[in-house]
């Protein structure tokens, strides 16, 4: 019986040693295996330990603030932009809701379409134009016209770029992938249509190239002309009249424009926009920038005037 017993505990024994250097050599295994995958990989880690962070400020953002403000010092987002730039890499999907992505997507495509047939038709003009309201409504049409167009190439580009970035980063065959797909190839096929016409004055007549040609053109004259003053004078209220009504004409062309894009797609990019998330803004008009400049051809054709006679009867 004694003998039995001491085998039996010798035979345990021997079994325990074998499992216990079996363990020691798999430890050792995995050991080996993992210094291995970090030497294949040394950025493992990195990417692991910046992906949790990100995962832990997006989860506490809201309801732990102070976490996400030392989540966010480890980062090193101090300022508000960098902290911007944290909460957009925290974000865990291309779309923030995207349930809701699609019929955004629509509405959207749907308000560019009424806005490139509807935007540049012909304007009234209110007030007392006399026998002047057809060129002045010309006019104010075709400043019209030009910023509704740049607007919807604007648009169309914009979605274009936007949901190319957005897809390149979500996964693939994802349900947000192939809502950006099918979306972003909507946009392209119909890119042609939306962008086609449109020309608009070229960016020298912006520049101040008329102004300066006018100038020159007057200066000009009054170097011909030195002996009939009346003449200048004449020529110098024309051009104050011109200056004023070109203005005010691109002024009025510029609220018309503004007015209708914002009854067609200011609102609907702003639900878009919302839907995808952490997008910044969406594109603005020209409209306020013409507006600037026809304010600044007023100023400086009441300029003109008082410059141009004190030129002709002083000098």
């Amino acid at each position: 019986m004694t003998d039995a017993t001491t085998q039996a505990t010798t035979q345990a024994a021997t079994t325990q040693a074998a499992t216990t250097q079996a363990a020691t050599t798999q430890a050792a295994t995995d050991q080996a295996a993992t210094e291995a995958a970090r030497h294949i990989d040394p950025q493992a880690d990195a990417l692991d330990e910046l992906s949790e962070k990100l995962a832990a400020f997006n989860a506490l953002r809201k309801s732990d603030t102070a976490a996400a403000d030392a989540i966010l010092d480890q980062l090193g987002g101090h300022g508000p932009v960098e902290q911007d730039i944290i909460r957009d890499l925290s974000l865990p999907r291309p779309l923030y809701v995207p349930s809701r992505f699609d019929d955004a997507h629509r509405l959207v495509m749907k308000s560019i379409e009424v806005l490139k047939r509807n935007g540049a038709r012909p304007v009234q003009l209110n007030g007392r134009l006399g026998p002047l309201r057809g060129l002045a409504e010309l006019v104010a049409h075709f400043f019209t016209a030009m910023i509704v167009q740049r607007h919807v190439n604007r648009l169309v580009n914009n979605l274009d770029q936007l949901y190319t970035r957005r897809n390149a980063w979500a996964v693939k065959g994802s349900p947000e992938s192939l809502l950006l797909a099918r979306a972003r190839g909507q946009v392209r096929s119909t890119s042609p249509a939306y962008k086609s016409g449109g020309g608009g004055l070229p960016s020298f007549l912006l520049g101040g190239a008329v102004l300066s040609s006018a100038l020159s053109a007057l200066k000009s004259a009054v170097g011909t002309i030195q002996k009939q003053p009346i003449l200048v004078v004449v020529t110098t209220l024309a051009l104050l009249v011109l200056l004023l009504g070109g203005a005010w004409c691109v002024l009025r062309g510029a609220a018309i424009a503004r007015k209708r894009i914002r009854l067609t797609t200011e609102r609907p990019m702003q639900a878009l926009y919302q839907t995808i998330g952490a997008a910044g803004n969406p594109p603005g008009d020209n409209a306020l920038q013409f507006a600037l400049y026809s304010l600044i051809a007023m100023a400086v054709a009441w300029v003109l005037v008082p410059a141009g006679l004190y030129f002709v009867f002083f000098n």
